[in-house]
């Protein structure tokens, strides 16, 4: 049998939607891993046969099909003999969008109806053996946030699909590295608060992410929160870190920044008294049961617990700022500390009518570490004093410098 390589998945999905291409896939129909290995193909896949290629070291995949044994991400056989069609192995794929294949002559091969789907901004199964997978209800749920502003939505029955596959015996079947990587990536989408109502429409949300899930319904004060409801300041801050160019990290603090409110009270409610320092522990364990990465981690907990110091910025006391300054390791880690202020400029403006609202603290706690920063620590070091009395003393500098940063003595020029 004569092999025929076919360019797959998302490369001819973007090329037919007229957006860049930057990762390409191949599917070798016909073809066995002794004949990739011969043709100078160095394999590389673990449970099924992938291969580089020599020159471009772009994967190519033997076609194949799989069957559901078992619970989770990892619980299927693969068959990937030289028989195995094209039309078999894309069947085996998510959404329609993504089985597509592309001959070498460039015309497309589209068996489950994949362009009339782009063409109608539809996510939609391929077969019902969508639901031999669990991990798709966040792979879904993210082409979701990654296609929202090109109008893309979930078919309504994909939607019931998800809904089947939304229970703890299949979502907490996958590892935690899987659940955080399909978080991850769909943080970094155009739409990332897209991802978390789609799954909080299909059920999955309660599941993955409880201490956002209880959220909903959980009201706030008007006169600050407009929206009302905590959840959806959430997804609006989200909205407003993207507007904001937000990194990785930043978006991550705005995701978790009020998850303590789930646990206030209802006698108590709308107020949320030391919100901030309850959150810090349920911060703490969505990133413990994800397996976040430290850095993430340690910005969240950060920003549950002094988002708001940020928010009154400018009304703390000069040893108060250095409290918060030194909180973030500042001097160190100035990286961090803008980190954490886009993400308390995204928390101000994620609110119903707040998004264009200026947000001036972040200027200055911006000016405040500069103050601190800048002490002249020469004369301090050649003082004679040592030890102890040396780090208060440069303490005290940093104080003052505060001091004269929040109340100078005399107007700026």
């Amino acid at each position: 049998m004569t092999h025929e390589i076919f360019l797959v998945g998302g490369a001819v999905r973007d090329a037919a939607l007229g957006l860049p291409v930057h990762d390409r896939d191949w599917v070798v129909v016909g073809s066995t891993p002794a004949q990739m290995k011969a043709a100078g193909f160095r394999a590389v896949g673990k449970d099924f046969p992938v291969f580089l290629h020599p020159q471009t070291q772009e994967e190519y995949a033997l076609a194949r099909t799989e069957r559901k044994v078992g619970h989770g991400y990892h619980g299927f056989t693969f068959n990937a003999a030289p028989d195995v069609t094209l039309e078999q192995d894309l069947a085996r794929r998510d959404l329609t969008i993504n089985a597509l294949a592309q001959r070498a002559d460039g015309t497309v091969v589209d068996p489950y109806g994949g362009l009339e789907d782009l063409r109608n901004r539809v996510l939609r199964h391929v077969s019902d053996a969508f639901v031999e997978d669990p991990l798709r209800v966040l792979r879904v749920a993210r082409f979701a946030a990654r296609f929202h502003r090109l109008g893309f939505t979930v078919a309504p029955e994909t939607l019931a699909l998800m809904r089947s596959l939304s229970c703890p015996e299949e979502l907490l079947a996958l590892s935690a590295e899987r659940l955080w990587q399909e978080t991850r990536s769909a943080l970094g989408e155009a739409d990332p608060q897209v991802f978390f109502e789609v799954l909080e429409q299909c059920g999955a949300l309660a599941v993955v992410f409880p201490e956002l899930a209880c959220l909903r319904g959980v009201p706030q004060p008007a006169q600050h929160h407009p929206e009302i409801d905590t959840l959806t300041h959430q997804y609006l801050a989200l909205k407003a870190a993207v507007a904001l160019d937000a990194p990785l990290e930043a978006r991550f603090a705005v995701l978790v920044h009020d998850l303590s409110k789930g646990a206030t009270r209802e006698a108590d409610w709308p107020r949320h008294i030391a919100h901030e320092r309850r959150g810090v522990a349920r911060v703490k364990a969505l990133c413990e049961r994800l397996k976040v990465p430290s850095a993430l981690r340690e910005l969240g907990m950060l920003t549950a617990e002094w988002h708001t110091h940020s928010h009154r910025a400018l009304e703390l006391r000069p040893d108060t700022l250095w409290k918060l300054l030194r909180a973030f390791d500042v001097l160190r880690r100035p990286e961090r500390f803008e980190q954490f202020l886009l993400a308390c400029e995204a928390d101000a403006r994620g609110r119903e009518g707040f998004a264009e609202r200026p947000y001036p603290q972040a200027d200055y706690l911006r000016g405040a570490a500069r103050a601190a920063r800048d002490v002249d620590l020469d004369a301090l070091t050649h003082s004679g004093l040592e030890g102890r009395a040396l780090g208060a003393a440069i303490e005290q500098a940093r104080l003052d410098a505060l001091a004269q940063y929040k109340h100078p003595s005399s107007p700026a020029p």
